[in-house]
């Protein structure tokens, strides 16, 4: 974004000071990381209060700050625009800003996968295409706003994550993108806490379509019966489907895990021999998402081939990272529902890459009050793997130890409630080149510290 003062003012309808002349190339939250240029948003909380940075935002380069109307002592020498509420005027700006925009919008969500498919999109399109992604978990009602003035006018495709713990938050995102295409990656069960049901969280992430453009697209998960009841319930949208049933518009099978990636063959709208340079079969899923969207767009099948062979996804997505010692560490830790792990599982029962496999888990978080069955369920899955050992990590995943030592499991087995020390030395005394090792656990897990405990330990 690159905006005079003045039209910020206006868009927002707010009085101001020492406007004229000044030039806004972007906004932030956060006064530690200014870049010049930027418009400093002060938010006043139980516990800071933004405006005591303003000065040190406009020292360190920031070209202006909004400022609460109702906060004492607006500083006289610095440009302010005043406003009644920080996170209203965010997004305002956001919602002005994106009126403007030329570039197609490209929104993603669902319960697990966003952040892949994101990679995979900015991937794919950025073969051809001027490409902007959401960073981080700038995915909220405050990620998204910034996100969408962090864009450059010479945006072609805008690739926005959008999360959600509860009914109204997706609408509201998609309300204030207004996506071109959207995408649902696949209903899981995190936040069952807060929607109660799948499908209650079908519902909620279906919600995205309420800001898709009139002539937008839809792509979903149509191995998903959830979903294809509520898109069966809108006749007039344009929806195609990805997955595994004959019945998607676009099909994977034939996935092969090599060391170069996941090898698979695509057909329906999409024909021909895809390589990724991506482990698991769910990754191959969120891939055909990405490739309806390039398609969509006017990249051949060729072209996307292409692309996908050099697709980055952000880290601790099934990240392959090679030990000193020759194990092969699939590092998935950076969250975890039952859906996301069981596939993360399948790929460990199905690969060939290491002889020796051992899997590491943590506690799954916000799955409300069947949590423990959820921990449960995944011992079957388990028992069946032939895994050389099974550690497990966090207070629920006591509930699988208990089942998995009913049922007698040959693999090596280890419980810790809050010490990645036992595990780790586990590890240093089993793993060797023939060994594989997957890292899943949710966020609050941090199992990538089993990870970098064993890479700083290795002799």
């Amino acid at each position: 974004m690159k905006r005079k003062l003045t039209e910020l003012a206006n868009w927002l309808d707010a009085p101001g000071q020492n406007l004229e002349g000044i030039t806004v190339t972007g906004a932030t939250i956060d006064s530690r990381n200014i870049r010049k240029g930027e418009l400093f948003i002060p938010f006043r909380g139980e516990h800071a209060n933004g405006h005591t940075y303003v000065r040190s935002a406009y020292e360190n380069g920031a070209s202006a700050s909004l400022w609460l109307a109702d906060e004492p002592d607006p500083p006289a020498d610095i440009p302010l625009i005043f406003v009644e509420n920080a996170e209203s005027a965010l997004q305002q700006l956001a919602r002005n800003y994106r009126e403007q925009l030329t570039c197609k919008v490209v929104g993603v969500t669902g319960s697990n996968g966003k952040t892949s498919t994101k990679d995979l999109l900015a991937s794919a399109l950025g073969a051809e295409f001027a490409v902007r992604k959401t960073e981080g978990n700038y995915n909220n009602e405050l990620g998204l706003p910034l996100t969408i003035l962090s864009l450059e006018e010479n945006t072609e495709v805008a690739v926005l994550e959008m999360g959600m713990s509860g009914f109204g938050e997706i609408s509201f995102l998609s309300k204030l993108a207004k996506p071109d295409i959207a995408i649902i990656t696949n209903i899981g069960e995190a936040h069952m806490q807060d929607l109660g049901s799948r499908e209650g969280i079908a519902k909620a992430k279906f919600e995205i379509i309420d800001g898709l453009s009139s002539t937008g697209a839809f792509y979903f998960d149509g191995d998903e019966p959830l979903l294809t009841g509520l898109v069966n319930d809108r006749p007039g949208l344009d929806a195609r489907s990805f997955g595994y049933g004959n019945k998607c518009d676009v099909i994977a099978n034939d996935i092969k895990v090599t060391e170069q990636g996941s090898q698979f063959t695509v057909s329906g709208q999409i024909e021909g021999q895809f390589t990724i340079p991506v482990y698991g079969e769910h990754q191959v899923k969120n891939t055909l998402a990405a490739m309806l969207v390039a398609k969509k767009l006017g990249m051949t099948d060729e072209a996307i081939r292409s692309a996908l062979l050099n697709a980055v996804l952000t880290p601790m997505r099934m990240q392959p990272v090679t030990a000193k010692s020759g194990a092969l560490f699939i590092n998935d830790a950076y969250n975890a529902a039952p859906t996301s792990l069981r596939a993360a599982l399948t790929f460990i029962g199905q690969t060939e890459l290491r002889c020796d496999k051992w899997v590491v888990l943590g506690d799954m978080l916000e799955l409300g009050q069947d949590e423990q069955h959820f921990h449960e369920s995944v011992a079957d899955q388990l028992a069946n793997l032939q895994l050389k050992g099974i550690a497990l990590y966090g207070p629920r995943m006591h509930w699988l130890y208990d089942e998995l030592c009913k049922r007698n499991t040959t693999a090596e087995l280890i419980w810790t409630e809050n010490d990645y020390a036992p595990i780790i030395e586990k590890l240093l005394q089993s793993i060797d080149g023939q060994s594989i090792i997957l890292l899943k656990g949710s966020r609050g897990m941090a199992l990538e510290n089993v990870l970098k405990g064993v890479l700083e330990t290795e002799v």
